[in-house]
């Protein structure tokens, strides 16, 4: 039961356990500096002894999180790679809902002005395009101009109340092969052209992906980050469209889940 809590839910098991905490710690630590690890400066680092530090890394990698390359010399492995990410997603998702469901209660939100609005009037506040606008028209969310603002210009509101009406945006993903395995020329191009014409922005992950759209006749909007870049977009409504190569495919898919993102997969590659 205890193993199931912790994978369904990482972010409770992560604030509430200095153990796991540390763990978390240690492992970024390790992935920073790896190979070569001073087990002495990540306990300065983190506040605790070094020996506490060698038991940790003694658990990790026992557990298959790292492996031991040699005296001083550590790595984290593809499962601890995962491990953090996962726990990282749901850090990133608690702040999220800080920022947007906790903190707006007591600051100033900024907003472009959807037309000229003077101080102290009544605003609601919506999203459109992935943006956050304010205007004269009632909204599910309202708040006070805290500022006098012309149409296009940045407007900060407060006393904001309400929820802003908004959806996620779907990540369409699309796999591409590796150059070993046939690149861009493996690729059926009315699937991906279908596939581009579903989103507004396009993100490629690999130069065998960066090719096959470009073959298309479209230039993508994100190379690096893409991935980053994609999930950004698609928390503020925005459809995305990400051709990657397969050997990143599934390890994107749990990020996407692990974010509550929904996507839709394509078959890209020609049989």
């Amino acid at each position: 039961m205890k193993e199931r809590d912790e994978e369904t839910e990482p972010l409770a098991h992560v604030l509430r356990s200095k153990s796991e905490a540390t763990r978390f710690q240690i492992l970024v630590e390790i992935a920073e500096n790896q190979p070569a690890v001073r087990q002495q400066e990540i306990a300065a680092k983190l506040g605790v002894t070094p020996q506490a530090v060698s038991e940790y890394i003694r658990e990790l990698v026992e557990e298959g999180l790292v492996d031991a390359k040699g005296r001083g010399h550590y790595e984290v492995t593809r499962a601890g790679v995962e491990w953090v990410l996962h726990r990282a997603e749901a850090l990133e998702l608690y702040a999220r809902h800080i920022r947007r469901d906790v903190i707006h209660q007591v600051s100033i939100w900024t907003a472009l002005a959807a037309e000229d609005i003077r101080k102290g009037e009544q605003v609601g506040v919506y999203m459109s395009g992935g943006l956050l606008y304010a205007a004269k028209k009632p909204q599910s969310a309202m708040g006070i101009a805290a500022m006098d603002a012309k149409a296009g210009g940045d407007i900060g509101v407060e006393r904001l109340s309400g929820l802003i009406d908004h959806r996620e945006g779907t990540v369409h993903v699309g796999k591409v092969p590796r150059i070993e395995r046939g690149g861009s020329r493996g690729v059926d191009r009315d699937r991906l052209e279908r596939l581009l014409e579903k989103a507004k922005f396009v993100g490629a992950v690999g130069l065998e992906a960066l090719v096959a759209i470009r073959s298309s006749g479209r230039e993508p909007d994100m190379f690096f980050g893409a991935r980053e870049g994609a999930i950004e977009a698609a928390f503020h409504g925005l459809d995305c469209a990400i051709v990657i190569v397969d050997e990143e495919f599934t390890d994107f898919l749990k990020r996407l889940e692990a974010a509550g993102l929904p996507y839709f997969i394509h078959e890209l590659v020609i049989r």
